[in-house]
């Protein structure tokens, strides 16, 4: 019985150890791939994104996103001590499709950005932020990016809106 045991438990370590890692990607040779040119197109979506939700532009905001179950949206306003959270695609852009028709006057496009924290992992990147808002003040975001299509699209946000000092 212990052979048998020790048997399959090598064969389970040498096909574990064969495996190829399914998270890597292939990244191409012919000097396409920079992360400069990879952190220029997510801050062109970023931007394009928050352009078109200022401008209650829902048709083009939704092209940004990754339209999955999985994805998440989260604002978290300390200066209105209120929370929202809505898990995916279809929450979320019911939320976004509500809040359009509940304030459809577009807002002024807060400054865009210039400057971002990116962190690349393969066909993902965890970004993060400071932006100012003429409304709601200051925040920090926090964007879970996926590369679907060869364009980055946002998969997870998280707002964090700390107000006026």
């Amino acid at each position: 019985m212990t052979r048998v045991f020790s048997f399959f438990l090598l064969v389970l370590l040498v096909f574990g150890c064969n495996k190829k890692d399914q998270s890597s990607i292939a990244v191409p040779t012919d000097g396409s791939f920079t992360i400069e040119k990879e952190k220029e197109a997510i801050l062109n979506t970023l931007n394009n994104e928050t352009k078109a939700a200022f401008q209650r532009n829902y048709q083009e905001w939704q092209a940004y996103w990754v339209h999955d179950e999985d994805i998440t949206k989260v604002y978290i306003d300390i200066s209105e001590r209120s929370f929202s959270e809505s898990i995916g695609w279809k929450e979320i852009s019911q939320f976004v499709k509500t809040f359009f028709e509940e304030h459809p006057e577009p807002e002024p496009v807060p400054e865009l950005l210039d400057k971002i924290d990116v962190r690349l992992y393969g066909n993902g990147a965890w970004v993060t932020y400071m932006q100012n808002d003429s409304i709601r003040g200051l925040k920090k975001e926090t964007r879970l990016m996926e590369k679907v299509g060869g364009e980055w699209k946002i998969a997870g946000m998280q707002t964090t809106i700390y107000g006026f000092d």
